[in-house]
C-alpha cells in the first residue's frame, strides 16, 4: 500500500512540488445525467474553479448570475456575489451538508455542495490522501483490457466531505491514475466508476483534463449508455 501511493505522489509531480502551491485554479465545462436526475441540467457555460490544495475549501464561478460565486468548505456552502454579499448559506457538519443532499429536489446549494465537494477531491487526488486522517488500504488490481492497474482503497475522515467514506483508485504501470470508483447516495443511490484522460502537467504537477463518470454494474464495469457526469478541464494553473 504505502509502495502504491508513494509512486503514485511522486509521478503526479512529488510531494514536495505539491507544497510549493496554495491553489489550483482551471477552467471547466461539465455536464451528464446526474443533473437531469435532480431535475437541475447542467448548461455549457465555461466557468473557473479554484480549489485550495491543503484544506477542503473550493469556489466556482459563475454559478447563476454572472457576478455569483459558490464558496464551499466541509462545513459551510455559501452563495455569494463579487461585492462580498453572501445571498444564500448553508452551515452544517459534512454530515450534516451531505444529509440534506438527499431530501428529494436539491437547491441551488445542494447542487454547489456537490460539485464543491467533487471538484476538489478530483483536483487534489492523489496528494490529498496523506492528509491526516485518511487511511490507505491496497486492494486487488484491476485488469483493463490488456493492463493491470494498481488498486488502493481510501477512507475518508469524518470532517472530510466526499462523495462516500469509501473509495477506490487505480493507478497504471506508471502509477498515474487512471480510475476513481465511488458510490453516490445522494442522487439516484448507485455505483460509479471513472474514467481519467488526457493527463497533463502543469507547473511540475500531473493531472488529468478529462473524467467520464459510469453508472457500474456488479461486476465493476461501467455501464457506457449510462454517464453520468463528464468534465473538461483547461487553462489549468497552480499557485
Amino acid at each position: 500500500m504505502e509502495k502504491i501511493l508513494s509512486n503514485a505522489i511522486e509521478a503526479h509531480g512529488g510531494l514536495k512540488r505539491w507544497q510549493d502551491f496554495n491553489k489550483v485554479q482551471a477552467s471547466i465545462r461539465s455536464g451528464g445525467l446526474l443533473f437531469n436526475v435532480r431535475n437541475l441540467p447542467q448548461d455549457p457555460t465555461l466557468r473557473r474553479v479554484t480549489v485550495w490544495l491543503h484544506e477542503q475549501r473550493s469556489s466556482v464561478r459563475p454559478f447563476g448570475a454572472a457576478a455569483n460565486f459558490i464558496d464551499f468548505t466541509s462545513n459551510r456552502i455559501a452563495l455569494q456575489t463579487d461585492g462580498d454579499k453572501t445571498l444564500l448559506e448553508r452551515k452544517g457538519t459534512p454530515d450534516e451538508l451531505h444529509n440534506h443532499m438527499k431530501e428529494g429536489i436539491w437547491d441551488p446549494l445542494d447542487r454547489a455542495t456537490f460539485t464543491g465537494y467533487a471538484l476538489w477531491t478530483y483536483l487534489t487526488t492523489p496528494f490529498f490522501m496523506l492528509m491526516p486522517g485518511f487511511t490507505c488500504t491496497e486492494i486487488e488490481p484491476w485488469q483493463e483490457k490488456h493492463e493491470s492497474w494498481h488498486g488502493i482503497r481510501i477512507e475518508f475522515p469524518p470532517n472530510i466531505l466526499s462523495h462516500s467514506q469509501v473509495q477506490d483508485f487505480y493507478f497504471g504501470e506508471d502509477y498515474l491514475l487512471r480510475r476513481h470508483d465511488y458510490y453516490v447516495d445522494v442522487a439516484g443511490k448507485f455505483y460509479a466508476t471513472q474514467y481519467v484522460n488526457d493527463i497533463i502537467e502543469v507547473d511540475g504537477i500531473k493531472l488529468p483534463t478529462k473524467r467520464k463518470a459510469y453508472k457500474r454494474d456488479i461486476d465493476g464495469h461501467p455501464i457506457m449508455d449510462q454517464l453520468m457526469v463528464w468534465i473538461d478541464l483547461s487553462e489549468i494553473t497552480f499557485s
